[in-house]
């Protein structure tokens, strides 16, 4: 694993707290029995975001990349995928996060009976192999702490969409442990990201669900 350091500026303690893996887990466990919340912890602090209702521009951003990752498998038939968008992944111990978007591709993917836990333990699941974050107001932290946390789990690609610039910003991992730019997705093969934010900048002028049929559209 690789270690990373989280030192939350002064601006963003609101958003972490030094906290150990206990508090972590009792604001987990708490969560579970009441309101739910989106929790994050990394090299000993804790994110603890509201699952309340999400404002619209995120709420038609998310449901417009979970529409094209839809696509993508529907016309590539062959690959075999499964998302867990909004998912509790946890190291225990050391990290745990809520992505917006959890993409699995191949053999291998969690899978949920009755009576098991409703959390993706990553001491039993291997990573995804994709996630991503839909920036609405947390554009920074996404592009900071959040990528420090992601690298740390070894998470080969990372997607961070920035709803008001209209942007996708896609990182690989690199076999030092840290994300670089990427133009083109290592796991969708083929995809541009560019492509990615052109579907995504139509949000302007269109619905979220033409966006995602012109999308389909540059593909067949």
């Amino acid at each position: 694993m690789i270690a990373t350091s989280l030192t939350p500026t002064p601006s963003k303690i609101t958003l972490w707290q030094p906290a150990s893996w206990a508090d972590y887990e009792r604001q987990r466990d708490k969560s579970e029995t009441s309101d739910r919340h989106r929790l994050y912890f990394h090299n000993g602090y804790l994110r603890v975001n509201g699952m309340g209702w999400e404002g619209m521009g995120h709420a038609r951003v998310h449901d417009l990349f979970t529409a094209i990752l839809t696509i993508w498998f529907l016309l590539h038939p062959d690959q075999k995928a499964e998302t867990f968008g909004g998912a509790l992944l946890e190291k225990p111990g050391y990290q745990a996060a809520a992505p917006d978007l959890i993409l699995y591709l191949g053999d291998g993917a969690p899978t949920w009976k009755e009576g098991q836990s409703r959390r993706i333990d990553l001491n039993t699941w291997r990573i995804p192999d994709l996630v991503g974050e839909v920036s609405d107001t947390t554009l920074a932290v996404d592009l900071d702490e959040m990528k420090q946390l992601y690298a740390a789990l070894g998470i080969p690609e990372y997607w961070v969409i920035n709803v008001k610039g209209r942007q996708v910003l896609a990182f690989g991992l690199q076999e030092n442990g840290k994300y670089q730019p990427i133009e083109t997705s290592l796991n969708l093969t083929g995809l541009p990201i560019a492509l990615l934010e052109q579907t995504l900048d139509r949000l302007t002028e269109e619905s979220n669900i033409s966006a995602a049929q012109w999308f389909m559209k540059t593909l067949v």
